[in-house]
């Protein structure tokens, strides 16, 4: 401000741009520890900092911004290479071709709604409250092996966010009560702020997995959300370079990810949806950026034997821009948003070498789709994938969609993909 002083007859102080996407008051925050809050400013904080700094006379040095140097890279880890895992994974999960299977989550009823609101309150118990969550993934599981899927969820009845719900079990965030933000749309979510050293006291998702498993004998995904993303939809320190601090959320996915193999969990999914959007907008800056944060997928997946199959996902962006990027993640399959956009990706997914499952359920419209809708849109995958390589799926997540609409749209996939295979099966 100094400097533009010294050449503008008139400066106007403001911020640099909207708070939409910044809390409102820190100070509506009293579960939060005051040390902490005292390093924070949201919407009212930063006005007053802004007013502050206008009313200087900007006399004095400059504050000093410490000096932190930076750590070198983790190594992202290596898996045995893919057809050997594929072999492996053939064998274990003895899957048909073209296999069916969700994203993650399943819709969230107004009933499990309210429970978490009253168990925050305190007015259910947390074992009232766990009970409802088993009885929900029973009833999803149930839903599943009646339509007729091969590869299993949860659906993440217990999760109130993907990305809030781990940093509600990491050492190293801290969440908020009233800290709204827009998320895209009329969503809001609270991202939770990551203040220090990244670390996993206990497991957190294997109870939930293990029991989705001791319900059925098709395999099921245990569900998991990538370091990438559970930084980039958090408020992130910064005191520490941005690849340091991914590459500790990644160490604590790892060791989630080793537990649910432990437990049996036949496959897992670690999901970045957020990759390309974290990419820098300078170009000088994007092949850095992409080096680090395949190597940090890598690094949170590398312990994985080759039979425990490993998923991502990928929407809300444009993948078909990153996916060299994508390719280096080494994934066993890859879920990817297509529906919506019409199968544009499609162009561009032959150098992929391993599983991919572009959409074929726009999850973002209560619109079920009907069958031949759902089998054209299998064909065109089919023209740019071999069969023993595509998964069918929808583009996302049924967190937003109603029982009603899920099971029809279901039901159709399942039933377009059937016959795709009775062909395939005659070819």
């Amino acid at each position: 401000l100094r400097t533009v002083r010294e050449h503008a007859a008139r400066v106007v102080v403001g911020t640099s741009c909207s708070l939409l996407h910044v809390p409102y008051d820190v100070e509506a925050e009293p579960d939060l520890d005051p040390a902490l809050r005292a390093r924070l400013a949201f919407a009212e904080q930063k006005v007053a900092e802004v007013v502050e700094l206008a009313r200087s006379s900007w006399d004095g040095p400059d504050p000093a911004a410490p000096s932190v140097p930076l750590a070198a890279p983790v190594p992202g880890g290596e898996r045995a290479p893919y057809a050997v895992r594929a072999a492996a994974q053939a064998e274990r999960l003895g899957l048909p071709p073209l296999p069916v299977t969700t994203i993650g989550s399943f819709p969230q009823t107004g009933e499990l709604r309210a429970a978490r609101a009253a168990v925050a309150a305190g007015t259910l118990p947390e074992q009232e409250y766990e009970r409802l969550v088993e009885a929900e993934i029973e009833r999803v599981v149930r839903a599943q092996e009646r339509l007729g899927l091969d590869v299993l969820v949860h659906g993440e009845p217990e999760r109130n966010d993907m990305v809030q719900y781990f940093a509600e079990h990491l050492d190293g965030f801290a969440v908020t009560r009233n800290g709204w933000v827009q998320s895209y749309g009329s969503r809001c979510t609270r991202p939770p702020i990551l203040h220090g050293d990244v670390s996993r006291p206990a497991s957190f998702t294997v109870r939930w997995a293990r029991h989705a498993q001791s319900l059925t004998d098709r395999p099921v995904k245990g569900m998991l959300t990538g370091p990438v993303t559970i930084v980039a939809w958090s408020f992130v320190r910064d005191d520490l370079p941005l690849r340091d601090v991914v590459f500790q959320v990644a160490e604590a996915i790892r060791e989630e990810v080793l537990d649910l193999e432990a437990a049996g969990v036949p496959v897992i999914q670690v999901d970045e949806p957020a990759l390309r959007e974290l990419l820098p907008l300078r170009r000088a800056s994007q092949a850095d950026y992409l080096e680090w944060s395949v190597a940090a997928y890598r690094r949170a997946t590398s312990g994985a034997g080759e039979a425990t199959q490993i998923h991502t996902h990928l929407c809300y962006s444009d993948a078909d821009q990153i996916l060299a990027a994508i390719d280096g993640l080494d994934a066993d399959v890859t879920t990817v948003e297509s529906a919506r956009s019409g199968g544009r990706i499609l162009g561009a997914v032959g150098g992929i070498g391993r599983g991919l499952g572009p959409g074929v359920y726009d999850i973002h419209s209560p619109r079920v789709p009907g069958g031949e809708e759902v089998e054209r849109l299998l064909r065109e995958a089919l023209k740019a994938l071999p069969a023993g390589r595509l998964w069918v799926n929808p583009d996302c997540g049924l967190k937003t969609r109603t029982y009603e609409q899920v099971e029809s749209a279901l039901a159709n996939v399942v039933e377009a993909t059937r016959r795709l295979r009775e062909e395939l099966a005659l070819s």
